[in-house]
C-alpha cells in the first residue's frame, strides 16, 4: 500500500512544500515570502494560518485534494532535546515551540508542527515532525563542556544526516544500527557527526559552538579574544549573535557565502579565496579526525552531504585530508522534503513506531 504525504518545511523567507506517494514526488514548490509581509504578524508563530492558507491554495492549484492525504509532516523546530525519529505533534510540543525561553529564540522551522497539525486535524489524519535539529543522543561523557554552568548541546542538521545515513546503510547492505559513520553536512552551517551503531553520539553545535567555520558561521573561536569582542562595546548581544551565526566564516573573509563563486575565484588565482577555502576544509578535516577518535577508529564510511558536497574543490580537499580514515561517499544535497516524507511513511507502514513527545 502506498501512502500520500504532505511535507511542509517553513523557513524565514519561504515555505517549501511537497506531496509524495511513498518516495515518489507528485509536486514540489517553494512559496516565497517577503520581509514586510512577514513583519505584519508581529511574531513567527502568528504566521502559521497565513502560511497554511498558501499551502492549501498551492495544493488546489496542482489538483491534489487534501482528502487524498494519509498524513501531514512538518519540519521539526526547536523542541526540547529528543532521540532521533518521527514524532506525533502534540499540544505539549506546540507549547514548547511557542516558548522563546526554551532555546532563547523561536525559529521559522517551529511553524512546521503548527501547520501540519492544523491541516491534519481538519482531515482526522496524523501530523508528525521528523528528526528536529535538537536530536540529542549524546552519552553523558559527551555533554561535559569544561565548566559546570555550560553543557554541550546537540544542535545540528539532524534531518539530512539521519536520512543520508539510512541511504548509505542501504547502499552498503547493512542495517543502520550496524553502522559507524562520520557524517559531514556542508551548507551555510556545517555539522560533523560521529554515528555509532546508528546513533549520533557526538556532533559540533552547527549554529553557535564548536567545530569548523562555515560559509556563514564562525565555528569555534579563541575564548579570550571572543570575550574581548563581546565586551568591546562594538556590538549588542543580538548584533554579535547575528554576526557569529550569519555574517562570519567565508562571507566575512571574502564577502560571499557562495561556494561556486569562491571556487571560481580560486581557479582564477585568487590567493585569499584559496587560503580561506583551504582553511575551512582544514578545520573540517580536524573535526572529522575528532569523530574518528570518538569511534575509536572503527569507521565504516565517511559521507559528505549538503550543498557544498556538489563543490569539486571542497570534496577534493576533504578527501585529501581524511581518506586514510575510511571510504568517502558523496551524497550531495539537502533532501529535506524526502526525509520528512519518508519519516512519516516508515511510521505508517509499521517499520518504526512514532516517538512520544512528553
Amino acid at each position: 500500500m502506498k501512502y500520500r504525504i504532505l511535507a511542509i518545511n517553513p523557513g524565514s523567507t519561504s515555505t517549501k512544500i511537497a506531496v509524495f506517494d511513498d518516495d515518489n514526488p507528485l509536486f514540489t514548490k517553494a512559496l516565497r515570502h517577503n520581509a514586510e509581509e512577514m513583519a505584519k504578524f508581529g511574531g513567527i508563530i502568528e504566521q502559521y494560518e497565513f502560511r497554511e492558507k498558501l499551502v492549501l491554495d498551492a495544493m488546489k492549484e496542482n489538483n491534489i485534494s487534501t482528502d487524498s492525504l494519509d498524513a501531514v509532516v512538518g519540519r521539526g523546530g526547536l523542541v526540547k532535546p529528543v532521540a532521533g525519529g518521527t514524532f506525533e505533534v502534540t499540544e505539549k510540543m506546540l507549547d514548547d515551540l511557542r516558548d522563546p525561553h526554551l532555546w532563547g529564540r523561536i525559529h521559522a522551522s517551529n511553524l512546521g508542527a503548527f501547520i501540519a497539525k492544523s491541516i491534519a486535524d481538519e482531515l482526522n489524519i496524523p501530523a508528525y515532525i521528523v528528526d528536529p535539529v535538537t536530536v540529542n543522543e549524546f552519552p553523558e561523557i559527551a555533554k561535559i563542556s569544561g565548566i559546570p554552568e555550560i553543557e554541550r548541546k546537540s544542535l545540528f542538521h539532524a534531518l539530512n544526516i539521519r536520512f543520508t545515513a539510512r541511504l548509505l546503510a542501504t547502499k552498503l547492505n547493512k542495517k543502520l544500527s550496524e553502522c559507524n559513520f562520520i557524517a559531514v553536512h556542508m551548507g551555510g552551517g556545517i555539522s560533523i557527526a560521529a554515528i555509532k551503531n546508528g546513533k549520533i553520539v557526538d556532533v559540533n553545535n552547527a549554529l553557535l559552538g564548536m567545530g569548523p567555520f562555515s560559509p556563514q558561521r564562525a565555528g569555534a573561536l579563541p575564548i579570550g579574544d571572543l570575550l574581548e569582542l563581546a565586551f568591546s562595546g562594538k556590538y549588542t548581544k543580538a548584533e554579535l549573535l547575528s554576526k557569529l551565526a550569519k555574517k562570519s566564516g567565508c562571507i566575512a573573509y571574502l564577502g560571499t557565502d557562495d561556494g561556486i563563486e569562491i571556487e571560481k575565484r580560486v581557479y582564477k588565482g585568487d590567493k585569499k579565496a584559496e587560503l580561506i577555502m583551504n582553511a575551512m576544509c582544514y578545520q573540517m578535516n580536524k573535526e572529522i579526525g575528532a569523530c574518528a577518535a570518538v569511534l575509536e577508529g572503527k569507521v565504516d564510511a565517511i559521507f559528505l552531504s549538503g550543498g557544498l558536497a556538489y563543490n569539486p574543490l571542497v570534496v577534493k580537499l576533504v578527501k585529501k585530508g581524511v581518506s586514510f580514515i575510511a571510504p568517502i561517499h558523496i551524497l550531495p544535497g539537502e533532501n529535506e522534503m524526502e526525509a520528512l516524507s519518508q519519516g512519516a511513511v516508515r511510521v505508517l507502514k509499521g517499520i518504526e513506531p512514532a516517538q512520544s513527545y512528553e
